[in-house]
């Protein structure tokens, strides 16, 4: 997830194409290879968003909630490492087919990046997170706020086709006792509500659960976890505050750049809130699971 709207105050002038990716590197290098699968592995994996892109400072990969989580998942496990695979800009297909960002090798996807580390680590990888799909739809909103209906659904079935078939093949690569949390996402375009399009934030709502349900599916296909991030936003809330901003508006005001930058990405407190998000879902290892 990596897109950017040109913003003054809270009035939204443009959306702008995703950025070019940078290299993707893990934090531990070792890790990859299985020096260290003793201790036990969290592998990261998506976009901007896993990435931990900020505007103006670009990706943070020990940061943004894959930082959060990880950090609640040393306090369990003291020598767990992370390996964040995670590449701005990715889209379902691309994670898939050919990364947009670099590997080791330099011609891997990010999931066969994956594959090859969790393969690597024998059965030690503690934790698995993903977020992907919304980079399928975000290139189909205009700058005008016009919808390309067709773009829209080829996103939108790109991204229902292909969620399955990447939570399968982590699942395949790291069996069952490997605990697999997909995150959905929290609406962005909420904030064309302060900027004066409230029918486009209205029926923005409508799109995001249509996203979220292809990712919702392809978590229960590969047994994995859902992490509700768009009811931890208030998605669908509209109850007004005293100031009359609805209160899924305010959220995303409070919660990501929009309203400060015209940026989609999460700030502190909203990686805060999303991490909050998964990290109740994590659990310990089963009965005979690796230690």
């Amino acid at each position: 997830m990596k897109r950017t709207f040109a913003a003054v105050g809270v009035t939204v002038l443009a959306l702008t194409g995703i950025a070019s990716a940078a290299q993707a590197k893990p934090d531990n290098p070792n890790a990859q290879s299985g020096q260290n699968a003793q201790s036990g592995l969290y592998v990261a994996l998506g976009d901007s968003l896993a990435a931990g892109y900020q505007p103006g400072a670009g990706d943070d990969k020990s940061g943004g909630y894959v930082g959060g989580v990880y950090s609640s998942l040393r306090s369990k496990y003291h020598g767990v490492k992370l390996v964040n695979l995670a590449c701005s800009g990715e889209t379902s297909s691309s994670l898939i087919a050919g990364s947009l960002c670099t590997y080791a090798d330099g011609g891997r996807s990010q999931l066969g990046a994956a594959v090859e580390t969790i393969r690597a680590a024998k059965g030690k990888v503690r934790l698995i997170t993903l977020d992907i799909g919304a980079n399928d739809v975000q290139r189909c909103v205009a700058r005008t706020g016009a919808i390309d209906s067709v773009c829209l659904e080829q996103g939108m079935t790109a991204a229902a086709a292909n969620l399955p078939h990447i939570v399968r093949t982590l699942r395949a690569a790291a069996g069952a006792q490997t605990q697999i949390v997909v995150l959905n996402y929290y609406n962005p375009f909420l904030v064309f509500w302060v900027a004066g399009n409230k029918p486009l934030a209205q029926m923005s709502t409508a799109l995001q659960a249509q996203l979220n349900s292809a990712v919702a599916g392809g978590a229960k296909a590969g047994g994995a976890r859902l992490a509700d991030v768009a009811t931890a936003f208030r998605s669908t809330d509209w109850t007004p505050r005293a100031d009359g901003i609805p209160t899924n508006v305010a959220m995303i005001c409070g919660h990501t750049w929009m309203c400060s930058k015209g940026d989609i990405h999460a700030n502190d407190a909203g990686y805060s809130l999303m991490a909050a998000t998964v990290t109740p879902l994590v659990h310990g290892p089963k009965a005979g699971a690796a230690q």
